[in-house]
């Protein structure tokens, strides 16, 4: 399938059915940045865990959405390349998946988020909830996980 073509026509039709009845479902922004760049998207599932402290969880959360992040952040988050990043959490272990484009590269965000003072400040906020995981290695925060199954 053509994307650049088809993704004008799926939200005319969004539930087209395509070879052996199989549905897509590409958002537009996705279809359009894959189009765009001609890109495939890369996905990173990480692991951290928090404090296990209630009101430092809460906290936690508290700087996590939309209206009490900093923009500073988000901003370096889609300058390194990072289309798509959501954090889930269960009792105090988080999950990240990070959703990029072929251009990202780990040790690049690395160095550029040592060079940017809002980043490091927001990471030393961050680290006052944050603790490593007991296998991560010295001075790793989030682990890359494995990916063990796939539908």
């Amino acid at each position: 399938i053509d994307i650049a073509q088809y993704s004008s026509d799926i939200f005319k039709y969004p539930n087209r059915v395509l070879e052996g009845n199989e549905r897509v479902g590409i958002d537009r922004q996705n279809i359009q940045l894959c189009a765009k760049l001609n890109k495939t998207m890369k996905r990173y599932c990480l692991a951290l865990d928090l404090k296990d402290d209630p009101q430092l969880i809460a906290e936690y959360e508290h700087w996590h959405k939309t209206e009490n992040g900093w923009p500073e952040i988000r901003e370096s988050i889609f300058d390194a390349k990072i289309r798509d990043m959501q954090i889930y959490r269960t009792g105090n272990r988080l999950f990240m998946i990070m959703e990029t484009d072929d251009l990202f590269d780990a040790s690049k965000k690395e160095q550029m988020d040592a060079a940017n003072q809002k980043v490091q400040e927001w990471e030393q906020l961050m680290w006052k909830f944050q603790q490593p995981l007991p296998w991560a290695n010295s001075g790793e925060k989030w682990v890359v996980m494995q990916q063990i199954f796939q539908l």
